[in-house]
């Protein structure tokens, strides 16, 4: 497995979505329910019969709408295909109930529509409008962004504008993040060694971070409170954090993996809770205080530092600022290919290796307690 999200418009029930890769059966989508006070792990399984899932994303406004990128064999070449589901009625809200094994027939997606790429290549992942009514989707396709409507209870997908990347070779994008910020009128997209950003109204591009990683760009997430910030990770190792208003320069380096760095989460609620997941086999968090919204232990506006950076002088000799690692999660055996926080409790987060392991973990009760008081 490498594929998953947590299940975004469920804010009371901790839910995970994964996506199976298995080339001899079929296909599979298991929703993961964690009963917290209990510490159970229920699974519903669903089937999704169309081939291997390389990417999952779950819409934020319909509990029961979820996207999937998935492999499709058509005249013995391997296309990239991406399509939009409704899982059924009676799991779409997460439960603690797990289910009756006299019932457990697995059930199947329901398909809504096809996100049809047949002139645009292979889709490499789609994303959400963050903060929309689950309607618009942007899907990156080789070198293409595809933004897309999505009409009559999300049945019809119309393509409402697109770009292309121009430049020399086979360009291919790796990955994309929307950004929440800006009225979710920004994306940034990767492609080989390169991070770029796009304003979804003319679909142009606006900044550009040539060589932002030394391989491959894997992945890229925005802080969720400071709308210039947004982190990187690739194939040499490090996790980059940049400001999109400055890109000579990366804003800070962190470099604790001894492989590629698959994916990178900034917490949805503390920004200076950083999750990475890499073929090391190892998840790793870490506390980046002095990039976060919060370097003092409280909201800061950039204007406001300058004013009273005198007062903050006692503060800052009572608590220095320090980046550091809080820990190093080895439960994986195998490279770890998702890390994502939970959308319903801010100090859980999942990790998913390709050997299937899905482990649950939370963020350290004294940490928990030193950003909280």
């Amino acid at each position: 497995a490498r594929a998953l999200t947590p299940q975004t418009a469920e804010t009371d029930a901790i839910r995970f979505l994964v996506g199976t890769q298995s080339l001899r059966y079929d296909n599979q989508i298991h929703i993961i329910d964690f009963d917290d006070e209990n510490n159970i792990i229920n699974k519903n399984v669903l089937l999704h019969q169309v081939g291997e899932i390389w990417h999952i994303s779950t819409s934020p406004a319909d509990k029961g709408v979820l996207a999937t990128c998935y492999n499709k064999t058509s005249d013995s070449k391997v296309m990239t295909c991406a399509a939009v589901w409704r899982m059924p009625k009676e799991l779409e809200s997460g439960s603690h109930e797990s289910p009756d094994d006299s019932s457990s027939n697995t059930q199947t997606l329901e398909l809504l529509c096809h996100l049809d790429n047949t002139a645009h290549g292979n889709m490499a992942c789609v994303m959400w409008e963050p903060m929309g009514d689950g309607k618009k989707i942007i899907s990156l396709a080789d070198n293409n962004i595809l933004l897309w409507d999505l009409q009559e209870s999300s049945a019809k997908a119309v393509l409402s504008s697109s770009a292309a990347l121009e430049g020399k070779g086979q360009l291919k994008f790796t990955s994309g993040r929307w950004s929440p910020h800006h009225n979710c009128t920004q994306i940034a997209t990767a492609n080989d060694t390169t991070v770029r950003g796009w304003d979804t109204r003319s679909m142009r591009q606006i900044y550009c971070i040539e060589n932002a990683h030394g391989q491959l760009v894997r992945d890229l997430d925005f802080n969720p409170n400071k709308q210039y910030y947004l982190a990187s990770c690739g194939d040499d190792c490090k996790v980059k954090f940049w400001d999109t208003r400055n890109v000579t320069e990366p804003v800070k380096t962190l470099e604790e993996h001894s492989h590629w760095v698959w994916n990178v989460r900034y917490n949805h609620s503390h920004d200076q809770l950083i999750l990475t997941g890499s073929s090391d086999s190892r998840v790793i968090l870490s506390n980046m205080v002095s990039i976060s919204s919060e370097p003092f232990g409280h909201m800061v506006d950039d204007d406001e530092l300058s004013d009273q950076e005198d007062q903050h002088q006692e503060e800052k000799v009572k608590e220095p600022l320090q980046d550091s690692v809080i820990a190093t999660y080895e439960e994986h055996e195998d490279s770890v290919y998702a890390v994502e926080w939970s959308s319903a409790d801010p100090w859980l987060f999942a990790s998913l290796s390709y050997d299937g392991r899905l482990v649950i973990n939370r963020v350290p009760r004294a940490l928990k307690y030193h950003i909280l008081l």
